[in-house]
């Protein structure tokens, strides 16, 4: 864990340094819990008496001896949220500049601890004002400065000085001080939510007998999951084309086998009893590239792209890139390269290409960043990809690293303009990754296409735990591309297989054409990826009730496919290119055997399916079957696996956050 203990103890320690007293504790509370898993959170609500919620309160969690603080505010519904919190005694404080309360929490190894919090808001808290002999300037946390003398009116609980540890629980209203003072976190003028997200028709079923091939792009995409954990995390669902399955799904790791020496991918499959129906099968398929050592890394050229117009002000965008990329930083060698590019009405270089040997010059230019202005995303987009043929490294990693909520509204701001843009500029051998940052403006189906353009991967960065999981721990599957455009064609046996769906993957299907036309743009694979797909399975036989709609008959065309040998369900062929290749080579596996029970099938089989029913649960699916919550609780505690990261264990942390959301509907809608 990475303790803040900059802006917000200088917070808290000017407070006391001007008289700004907290209110004596009005209540202190003992609890233990104990749980297996490493990596502990605390969460919990602040309501007033009438348990209405208390927003914008200023919470502040010390531990251990160190006496080690983080801080928080609570969002719109009074929650606040603490991650990897240590072993050991902490205090969980709430300070509202009226009544304030703390508790005391004894934390093991793995603990989910809520404790709520009701304060009494009728109780004004008593401050005493000393001046300061000199006027004194200080930085705030958003990269606005401001004098001692406007520090010293602003209420306990602004989000001025407050460590942005926890962004995503802070909310739009931590913009916003407990008085209502508007620190130009957002125009007045900007509607309060523009964010965009692509259409989504969930795929039908098909009959291999009128369509036997399927044909789509692989996807290592994961902005949705992080994204959808923002919404359930500040108390809502997301809206249904939010949620890309095949995104949740290829959020985790699973134990595929690793490519043989003469290929950069390697495939693996499963079929077993489908648990949303017992009647149909699922097929997973499983594309697993090699990891690569941290001393094998080649050279590394990254251009980093960043957004500081006006409507990156708010601190889980600008405040939380900074220190996104500042975890990036720390991992930078002297062999590697860093450039800076911003651009809000205009766009300039503010860091020419630097070694990594010289991490306080970049890490100064990243602190030195501030928000203003329109958003000129185009000509920042050139100006980058200059940068980087200029520097390019032959053999090596030539990146440009994206990061904004996606609102390009000046210059070419068309999304067909931009990613015409972004295709021209890939041909320099320059990939791009986009990171999307913030709320409220996120423009998300924008932002997915310019990095599926741009041969490139796109991930939504909701704390700074994701930034660590995307930027730190899968680096090498972020920035070194072992293999482009990554396309599958699976061809069903109609003998065996009545009818098939591809589970998501809707804006990734391709023509069947396509698979062999180089000219055509796929998914990109970098080392350590995997990428898992499902297939639900109508077998030849079942009485399923969902049976696929058959072909219009044709006039001149017979439609009598030759069956395939019994034992194959289908054939998986698979199109690649080397990194620095304009010709793609194939390769297919034929998947044959009887169909495991689900009992009896891998955890990574059922782990995949329990989350591709979540995502069918959120969208309201039509194909969701049996499918609830509890099933699908159930089905992934059963499946968890090793799980050295925690990861599964947080899915289901947000499978059980979204039953209590709805269970609160339910209860709010019979009351």
């Amino acid at each position: 864990m990475r303790h803040a203990i900059g802006p917000a103890l200088f917070s808290l320690a000017l407070l006391g340094s001007v008289g700004l007293q907290p209110a004596p504790v009005a209540a202190t509370m003992v609890n233990t819990m104990v749980a297996p898993e490493q990596g502990a959170q605390i969460s919990g609500r602040v309501l007033d008496l009438a348990r209405k919620p208390i927003s914008g309160a200023l919470v502040i969690l010390t531990c251990g001896q160190e006496r080690l603080q983080q801080e928080t505010t609570t969002n719109d519904h009074g929650v606040y949220v603490f991650r990897s919190v240590p072993e050991g005694q902490c205090t969980v404080q709430v300070l509202t500049g009226k009544a304030d309360q703390s508790k005391v929490l004894r934390i093991t190894a793995g603990a989910r601890l809520r404790t709520n919090f009701e304060l009494d808001p009728t109780i004004e808290l008593e401050r005493t004002i000393h001046v300061m002999p000199q006027p004194v300037e200080q930085k705030t946390s958003v990269g606005r400065t401001v004098s001692m003398e406007e520090f010293r009116n602003i209420p306990i609980g602004s989000s001025t000085g407050r460590d942005f540890t926890q962004i995503v629980e802070s909310s739009a209203t931590a913009s916003r001080d407990s008085a209502g003072i508007d620190f130009g976190i957002r125009d007045a003028s900007e509607p309060a939510n523009r964010e965009a997200y692509a259409h989504i028709a969930d795929n039908p079923f098909i009959a291999p007998a009128d369509r036997p091939l399927s044909t789509f792009a692989a996807d290592v995409d994961t902005a949705s999951y992080s994204n959808v954990r923002r919404f359930i995390t500040q108390g809502q669902r997301p809206p249904a084309d939010a949620v890309r399955v095949e995104e949740l799904i290829n959020y985790f790791d699973y134990d595929y086998a690793t490519p043989r020496e003469d290929k950069p991918v390697s495939v693996n499959w499963e079929i077993a009893t489908c648990p949303w129906n017992e009647k149909h099968l699922l097929a997973r398929i499983g594309l697993q590239t090699q990891e690569i050592s941290a001393q094998k890394v080649p050279p590394r050229n990254l251009v980093f792209l960043l957004d500081v117009s006006g409507s990156m002000s708010s601190p889980d965008k600008l405040p939380l890139l900074q220190r996104a990329m500042n975890l990036l930083v720390d991992n930078l060698r002297p062999e590697d390269k860093v450039s800076i590019v911003v651009y809000a009405g205009a766009a300039g270089t503010v860091l020419s290409p630097t070694s990594g040997k010289d991490l306080p010059t970049i890490r100064n230019a990243i602190e030195a960043l501030e928000p203003g202005g329109s958003t000129n995303g185009a000509a920042g987009i050139e100006l980058a990809y200059q940068l980087a043929r200029r520097s390019f490294v032959r053999k090596g990693i030539n990146r440009v690293i994206l990061a904004t909520d996606g609102d390009f509204n000046v210059g070419v701001t068309g999304e067909g303009e931009l990613v015409r843009l972004i295709e021209e500029q890939r041909k320099s051998g320059v990939f791009l990754s986009v990171l999307g940052f913030g709320q409220g403006n996120l423009q998300d189906s924008q932002m997915e296409k310019l990095a599926d353009h741009g041969n490139g991967n796109y991930a939504y960065i909701d704390d700074l735990d994701e930034a660590r999981k995307v930027l730190v721990e899968q680096a090498g599957a972020t920035l070194v591309t072992v293999a482009k455009d990554v396309k599958l064609q699976v061809e069903f046996n109609p003998a065996k297989v009545d009818g098939y769906r591809l589970v998501g993957y809707e804006n990734r299907l391709l023509a069947d054409a396509d698979f062999d036309d180089d000219t055509k743009d796929a998914g990109d694979m970098g080392a350590g990826h995997s990428v898992t797909a499902l297939y639900e399975l109508i077998p030849v036989g079942a009485d399923s009730g969902r049976k696929p709609r058959p072909a219009a008959k044709l006039r001149y065309q017979r439609r009598t496919p030759a069956a395939a040998p019994s034992n194959e369900w289908m054939t998986v062929a698979v199109r690649y290119k080397e990194p620095s290749s304009s010709t793609s080579r194939r390769f297919e596996v034929p998947m044959t055997g009887q169909p495991n029970s689900l009992h009896s099938a891998s955890d990574d089989l059922r782990f995949a399916a329990a989350v591709a029913a979540y995502g069918m649960e959120l969208r309201g699916s039509e194909h969701r079957g049996r499918t609830s919550l509890r099933m699908v609780r159930e089905l992934a505690e059963g499946a968890r696996g090793r799980d050295t990261k925690g990861y599964r264990a947080a899915f289901i942390e947000l499978v059980e956050a979204t039953t209590r959301l709805d269970d609160r509907k339910i209860s709010r809608r019979r009351e």
